[in-house]
């Protein structure tokens, strides 16, 4: 049985259907990419099985039970968390009081303060400074970090670069790669960098306008072809 079970989702953002019936599986300890251009509906999606977007039509999957219209703090207790897009820290807050505030309404489990800091090297030094005024890079391990205080077994991390220099991208994946090898959670990540996606997983899923154009193993996939759904440009055709 897979972890996670997608089933012909369809979600709408505003009058523009932006999911259309993806379909897609997730088994235990598996990385999963999701890549595509703006407006592929990979964020939609993200929202869509977490909770806190309505769904039009289709199911999601925990571990076989169906949580269609189980609430996004329930998912969280179910531990499906998602890191989302722009980190949503609370600015005035320090870096431990974002950190213990996901602790407050997580589920209970081994993932406390002090493991989440020495998993994240970066937090230490920054662990009692206002969220506001860290840097981009920064403030995405403190949103990591927070997730992971909600003891998950399925982390979601949309657009996971978004925004970071080079450096910090590099530094974020380091971390991600150690979170890789001692977690026993499930990552699926939306990523714009293909490289990183590719690198970092060990499925990928390519979106186009709100359908899957290509999926498959990272390892096996063919770049051209990546890059060919990513842009919606047919084999053969001019750019």
């Amino acid at each position: 049985m897979s972890m996670l079970s997608i089933e012909n989702l369809v979600a709408n953002h505003g009058l523009l259907n932006a999911v259309k019936g993806v379909s897609f599986s997730v088994e235990k300890g598996d990385v999963l990419s999701i890549v595509g251009s703006n407006g592929a509906g990979k964020t939609t999606l993200f929202r869509a099985i977490s909770g806190v977007h309505p769904i039009v039509s289709g199911s999601v999957l925990l571990d076989g039970d169906a949580i269609d219209n189980v609430s996004a703090n329930r998912r969280v207790e179910k531990g499906l968390v998602m890191v989302p897009e722009g980190r949503r820290l609370f600015s005035d807050m320090t870096v431990k009081e974002n950190l213990m505030v996901a602790a407050e309404h997580g589920r209970k489990g081994d993932w406390v303060l002090d493991k989440v800091v020495d998993a994240l090297p970066g937090l230490k030094s920054i662990v009692n400074k206002r969220a506001g005024g860290l840097s981009g890079g920064q403030r995405q391990s403190v949103a990591i970090g927070r997730a992971l205080m909600s003891n998950p077994t399925i982390l979601l991390i949309d657009e996971v670069s978004l925004g970071l220099s080079p450096i910090a991208i590099g530094e974020l994946y380091e971390s991600l790669d150690h979170l890789k090898q001692k977690l026993d959670v499930t990552f699926i990540i939306v990523e714009q960098d293909l490289n990183r996606a590719i690198t970092f997983s060990d499925h990928t899923i390519c979106m186009l306008e709100g359908s899957i154009e290509l999926e498959g193993k990272s390892s096996t996939l063919d770049k051209k072809d990546i890059y060919a759904a990513y842009f919606g440009v047919e084999e053969g055709a001019d750019a």
